[in-house]
This record gives C-alpha cells, structure tokens and sequence, in this order.
C-alpha cells in the first residue's frame, strides 16, 4: 500500500478561536502542524502518493508541503462532510489506500498495524482508539473479536472506541458516492447535522455484508477537536519527544555556559544557546538562534522554537511549547503553549494557548484557579462542554492584544483581532474583532492637613 489520503477540509469550529485565520490541521503542537505528523509518518513508511483534501486556507497547507514531492493537494471548494470530501480523490488513487483524518495524530506503529492488517487479511480495516470520556462527544463504534461490529453518532453510552483511520480498497469509493449525507446510525433523540459523514457509508457496507476488521491503536491517538485538546496533545508529545533524548545534542555553534545548572539532556540547534545561570530543570528541545539567557528557568519536556529569546528570570513550566520568534522576559511565567511571535515581556503569567503575533501588556495575569477548586465548564457552539483537562485554561486568538494589568479569569475565551484592555476583568468569551475597555468614575475631593486637624 502506497496510497493515503488525508481529510483537511473542515471548517474546524468546535476549535474557536484558532480555525479563523487557518486550516484546524496547521495548528501546531510542539511547533509541528498536526497534519505534518501523519504525513512526515507516511513518507518515513514509503508512501509515495499522499492525497491531502483540503478546504479554506488550502493556501497555507499547499505553502507548507510545497517541496514534498509525493504530496499532492486536492480543494474542496464547497465541504459537505468527510465522505464528499473522500470521494474527490477518487481519480487521484489507483489501489487500496489509507484514509486519514487531518486534524488526528496516530503514532507511526499504529499506521504501520492498520496497513499490515490490511495486507495480511485482504479486508478494510478501522484503526480504533479507546473512549475514554464521554461517548456522546465523539462519531464512536463497538468492536469484537477483532472485528467492527456497530457505528454509532454520538451514542450516549453505546461506543467504547472512537475512529483513528481506515484502511480500504479502491471499491469503497462506489460506497461512498450512496452516502446519504445524514447520520442514520444515531439513539433516539439524537439530532445529527446533515452531513456526509464518512463513517457512515463504513456502516452501510457492514450492512451489506462487508466485514470491517478493528486495529486498536497501541499508542496514544489525539483527535484535536477543541481547544483544550490542544494543550493536551502538546504535553504529550512534547513528553514523547524530550523523553527520547539520551544525551545532549548540540548542533553547530550551539553552547551551554558554564554556569548553567542543566538537570536533564538538551538539543540545541544552530547557534542556539543556553547562557549565565540559566536552570535547566529536564530534557527541552530548542530550534535555531534562540536564546536562553539571564537566569530564565526552564522546566522539563519543554519545546522551544527558532529565532526566540528566553530571559531575565522568566519561568516556563514542564510540557510547555514556545513558538518561533517569541519573547518571554522579565519574570513572565508560562504554563501551555504560545504560537509564533508572540510576546510576553514583563510580570506576567499566561496559562493555556495563545494564538500568532500576540502582545501581552505588562502584568497580564490568566487566572487558573477557580475559588470553589471546581472545573469550568465551557460552552462549544452552545453547547455545554465539561473538559477532561485544562478546562481552567484561557484560550486567546491569533492578533490579540492586552493592556496593563488585565485580569483572564479561568475557561475564558478570545476570539482573533481583539484587544483586551488595561485592567479589564474578564469573565466572559469575547467574539472575534472585539476592543473591551474598562470606563471608571473618578471622585475628586478636597484634601490636605486640615484633614488631620492642624
């Protein structure tokens, strides 16, 4: 098997605010885009024609692979679900192929489980995951005896896994031109979108009599669906990545001052350098011309990108990702993970996920506690939504803004191009293309020594 294709053509917008300005499968974790991780996969496997189906923001993706020459990019100008967007590679793909989700990242021995299934069996497969929250939140399934045995849109209880990939023959592209675009394999009361959904047309198959076997993923599978999943694949694979290192790896002209207390293994990249009484607390990775410097404290599995400055007594906490190009200065404390060029310069301290060409204005503070020490729940299109992680986090757009002293109480939300100003306490969602500014009343009295009776 030597063909894949990779579904990028969602709107993405369970993942507000960071699916406004690109394609939810170009966000980055651990300064890679999601779909990089499944492509870098393939090609590493030898796959030499990788279909990548792609809607808004085409551009950025087709930029991105623009020197991967077994990468080819199909458009889909009008997405009606992942079954439509499937069967637009149908001229693209001569033989049995694998079908993959963009905004998904399975490990490289679970891709290479589902297409030797494939070949030794002779039968489409489903790469599965385990459910481990709530099945309603999910397109899941039930499986037996190595085999798929139901699909169910979001079941209530009914699905114990949830779909990582397929593998299939060139016949199922006749399946999916029958998809009725709507999700029949639903409970009661359940109110699915009208939709072609890809593993809808898996279900009618299985009714038909073709039999589906089930690879259950070994490794960790993250379906990157809203923002707070983010933050949990970046820790993930940051730990992944870090955890691999064995010993320090220092490309050219890359050092590490004497005085540095480094308590774990470093890859620096070109020029990069770890400089006077930095405290290196675990393994971290860092890019190209970047610089930790002035006493900065870093702590483990920590990724850093190109061209950043780390310094003056700033802390950034394990599993955390710096972005290309960013600032973190004067005492800021950073727990989560901030995109390209964003800037955090003085006395602040951000947790959660911070979108492109950010400023934060001094003393910044993202609240991550809640007083009654219980969890935000969080609303995704309307609806309530209880997160089994960082759901205390705050989630700011691409192109924002803050003024001194601005207070982000736990869970908010920012959408891009917004300004938050100075000394605004938030504790709502801001929409995008937002300024929020606080007005006072000043008092204005009489006062001196007579006050005090002389």
């Amino acid at each position: 098997m030597k063909n894949a294709v990779v579904l990028c053509a969602g709107a993405g917008t369970k993942i507000w605010p960071y699916a406004q300005i690109r394609s939810k499968v170009m966000l980055p974790v651990s300064n890679k885009p999601v779909v990089a991780y499944t492509v870098d996969a393939l090609t590493e496997m030898g796959f030499d024609n990788i279909v990548l189906v792609a809607g808004r923001f085409a551009d950025e993706i087709r930029a991105y692979f623009r020197d991967a020459a077994n990468v080819q990019i199909i458009i889909d100008s009008s997405p009606k679900g992942t079954a439509a967007s499937l069967l637009l590679a149908r001229e693209a793909v001569m033989g049995p192929f694998l079908a993959l989700y963009g905004d998904t990242i399975v490990q490289p021995e679970d891709l290479a489980a589902l297409v030797s299934a494939y070949e030794t069996q002779g039968a489409p497969q489903a790469l599965v995951g385990p459910v481990t929250g709530r099945s309603a939140d999910c397109v899941g399934c039930r499986i037996e005896g190595g085999l798929l045995k139901e699909v169910w849109g979001h079941s209530r209880s009914e699905s114990t896994h949830f779909f990582a990939g397929f593998a299939l023959g060139r016949e199922f592209f006749e399946a999916l031109a029958y998809n009725p675009s709507r999700f029949a394999y639903t409970e009661v009361g359940m109110m699915p979108p009208v939709e072609a959904y890809l593993e809808v047309s898996v279900a009618d198959e299985m009714k038909r009599g073709v039999r589906f076997g089930a690879v259950e993923a070994s490794r960790p599978v993250f379906d990157i669906d809203k923002p707070w999943h983010i933050l949990a694949a970046n820790a993930a694979v940051n730990e992944m990545r870090c955890g691999a290192l064995t010993q320090n790896e220092l490309a050219e002209g890359a050092e590490i001052d004497p005085t540095a207390s480094v308590g774990g293994f470093v890859r620096l990249g070109k020029n990069s350098r770890i400089g006077r009484n930095v405290i290196i607390k675990g393994n971290i990775i860092v890019g190209d011309d970047t610089a930790i410097t002035d006493g900065a404290i870093v702590s483990g599995n920590v990724v850093i990108g190109n061209q950043t400055s780390v310094r003056n007594a700033c802390f950034i906490e394990c599993n955390s990702t710096v972005g290309n190009e960013c600032i973190v200065s004067h005492a800021a404390e950073l727990d989560g993970l901030i995109m390209d060029r964003v800037y955090l310069y003085h006395y602040m301290e951000i947790n959660g996920v911070v979108g492109e060409n950010t400023d934060f204005g001094a003393a910044t503070v993202c609240g991550s506690l809640r007083f009654d020490d219980g969890e935000t729940i969080h609303r995704i299109k309307g609806r309530r939504e209880f997160p089994e992680c960082c759901a205390d986090s705050v989630f700011i757009g691409d192109y924002c803004r803050t003024g001194v002293n601005a207070i982000l109480m736990p869970g908010v939300k920012v959408g891009v191009y917004c300004v938050i100003g100075a000394g605004v306490v938030l504790n709502r969602d801001v929409k995008d293309n937002t300024l929020i500014y606080a007005e006072q009343n000043l008092v204005e009295k009489p006062w001196g020594s007579e006050v005090y009776g002389w």
